[in-house]
């Protein structure tokens, strides 16, 4: 368990353990998120209300930044620049669109946004198509309708950004892996990937996310889990957890591009 707030300190102790390993990709993701368990679970650490600005925070996690801080170590990892800069910069590229700091608007909130945006970077791939999934459309306006809940957006020139953000959200298709189809491609879902749970919530995309771990033969879920209060490995199968979900219609399959 995590049992500080110092980023350094986690870095030292973080090189110490990854410095030079040669897990294969997808092992090294789950490592890294594994190293993370018992971290505590803390929605809205990236609302400041104030100006926009990176925030770096190893030692509590939602979901989304959760996904964020582990795909960020694992590319110091993987090309071997294990430091503070690198870490924040990765970050940074993974969480802005473009890579870009411009202001609350800027910031990759929606799951399908950033997986786009991360594909066209080169940092990700959604790999959905070839697991079975369905094209699809949703009109995403969940953030601006419930305005009140999110500070940046009570600048109305955020505000009004953010409108804009979802309409070009509202018309691309996105892929769904089907609720009931799940069970039939966990064959082809490798530990390390990004699983996405499709929201059945009005407005909204995705609900929740995390990465795929196999365990033996079966397939769980890493992840900052809300219920549980802090970063576990769910006790339940993936097919499981999702089927205990009404609010989850389905899932979207994201690669790492270092595992492809």
């Amino acid at each position: 368990m995590i049992r500080t707030n110092s980023f350094q300190f986690n870095l030292c102790h973080f090189r110490q353990r990854f410095g030079g390993s040669d897990l294969p990709p997808g092992d090294l993701v789950c490592a890294i998120g594994t190293y993370f368990l018992g971290a505590p679970y803390q929605p809205d650490t990236l609302e400041s209300g104030l100006k926009e600005k990176l925030i770096v925070n190893c030692a509590q996690f939602d979901c989304f930044t959760f996904l964020e801080t582990v795909l960020a170590l694992t590319g110091c990892v993987y090309t071997g620049k294990i430091s503070k800069a690198e870490f924040r910069r990765l970050l940074q590229l993974i969480r802005y669109r473009s890579g870009i700091i411009n202001g609350y608007s800027s910031r990759l909130h929606y799951f399908t946004d950033w997986l786009r945006d991360n594909e066209l970077k080169g940092m990700l791939r959604d790999v959905s198509r070839r697991l079975g999934a369905i094209s699809s459309r949703k009109k995403i306006d969940y953030m601006t309708a419930h305005r009140k809940s999110y500070s940046g957006l009570q600048n109305e020139n955020e505000f009004q950004k953010m409108r804009r953000v979802e309409q070009n959200i509202s018309r691309r298709v996105f892929r769904i892996i089907l609720k009931y189809k799940v069970n039939r491609q966990t064959g082809k879902i490798k530990s390390g990937d990004i699983i996405a749970f499709t929201a059945g919530k009005e407005g909204l995309d995705v609900a929740h996310a995390g990465f795929a771990l196999w365990r033996g033969k079966k397939l769980h879920l890493l992840h900052a889990s809300s219920k549980e209060g802090a970063v576990v490995v769910s006790q339940k199968t993936l097919v499981s957890y999702l089927k205990q979900n009404k609010n989850y219609t389905g899932i979207m399959v994201g690669t790492n591009l270092c595992m492809t």
